[in-house]
Order: C-alpha cells, then sequence, then structure tokens
C-alpha cells in the first residue's frame, strides 16, 4: 500500500493542473476501499465514485432495467464524462453518490472544489467507455482473486438486504457478467493493484 500512496502523491497535481485518478476492477475488487485509502493519504484529495451516476430505481423501471442495475446500461455515462472534464478544466463542481442504504444516487452529495490538488475516481466501467478514459491521467486496476471478490459481492448484498440465495443469484445472474465485461479491459490500465 505505501507504494501506492507514493505513487498517487506523486501524481497529485497543483490547482492549474487538475490530476483524476481512476481506479477500475469488477464488482467487489476493492476499488472503493483502494481510493478511500488514497484519498485519506493525499491532503486536499477528494473522492468521487462513479456510483453517483447510478440511475435511479424509478428512471431504470421505466426502462425495463431494473434487473439488470449496476451493468454499463444503467449508468448516466455521459453526466459522468461532463463531470470529470469540469473537473480536468480546474472547475469547482458538485458531484453526485451512491447511497448504500436507500441503494440510490444523491445529487449534488460531495464537493470538488476548484483547484483539487487530487480526484480519485472509482468505478467498474472506466476503461469500458473510452470518453471516460480520456478524461483521467492515469488508471489502476484492482485485481484480486474471483473467489475472493465473490465472497465479498455476495456479503455486501447481503449486508444491504437480500436473503443469502438472493444474494448468490444477483451475483451469478447481473455481477459476474459485467466481471467479466471490465476483465476485458485489464490490459489498458496504466497499473496492476493485485
Amino acid at each position: 500500500m505505501h507504494e501506492l500512496i507514493a505513487r498517487a502523491r506523486g501524481l497529485a497535481g497543483t490547482p492549474a493542473v487538475p490530476v483524476v485518478l481512476g481506479i477500475t476492477g469488477p464488482p467487489g475488487a476493492g476499488k472503493t476501499t483502494l481510493a478511500r485509502a488514497v484519498v485519506a493519504a493525499v491532503p486536499g484529495a477528494v473522492h468521487v465514485p462513479m456510483d453517483g451516476f447510478h440511475l435511479a430505481d424509478v428512471a431504470l423501471d421505466g426502462l425495463g432495467l431494473r434487473d439488470r442495475k449496476g451493468a454499463p446500461e444503467t449508468f448516466d455515462a455521459d453526466g459522468y464524462v461532463a463531470l470529470l472534464r469540469r473537473i480536468r478544466a480546474g472547475e469547482a463542481v458538485w458531484a453526485p453518490m451512491f447511497e448504500r442504504d436507500l441503494e440510490q444516487p444523491l445529487a449534488g452529495a460531495i464537493r470538488v472544489p476548484a483547484g483539487a490538488p487530487l480526484v480519485v475516481t472509482e468505478g467498474n466501467y472506466l476503461l469500458l467507455w473510452p470518453a471516460v478514459a480520456a478524461a483521467l491521467t492515469e488508471v489502476w486496476y484492482c485485481d484480486p482473486p474471483a473467489s475472493v471478490r465473490r465472497e465479498r459481492l455476495v456479503a455486501r448484498h447481503v449486508e444491504f438486504g437480500k436473503s443469502p440465495a438472493d444474494a448468490e443469484a444477483w451475483v451469478a445472474r447481473v455481477d459476474e457478467p459485467n466481471a467479466r465485461l471490465v476483465e476485458s479491459t485489464r490490459e489498458q490500465a496504466d497499473l496492476l493493484v493485485p
């Protein structure tokens, strides 16, 4: 972890040169944990998760996509790109976050001041969406063993209300196909984090 923190500190820019570090990997890979550790270790750094760009359940219901929540088409990718471009342009912005207890995005929840030395964004599809990848200074790919990742996912789904059987079924039906899609982008990353 010390090497990753040192690398993140070395990336941190100045107010004139905003830096956006992307952390990607399949569902349950530890992206949020790593992002939080980096932000805690770099003064002035801000965490802007991609999950804030989940479409709300009401929108997913209207699109017939609620049973695929978490797949690429269930996000506002264009809105995410627009926010990242504003950050890279040095603007102060308010970013959305995802509230796990509600399982819904919350608009305007994260303040990103102009001149933040480092903005850490994390999510599954950073390298899948070319416009997102182009807005990032560097991308790290979290790559734990698949068995560890699946255990984490099932535990997370149970923690937030699914029965163990429903959690296992969701992981098999939704999370694992998404994981395979994300894994296809692995070689595009600047750094692999085991």
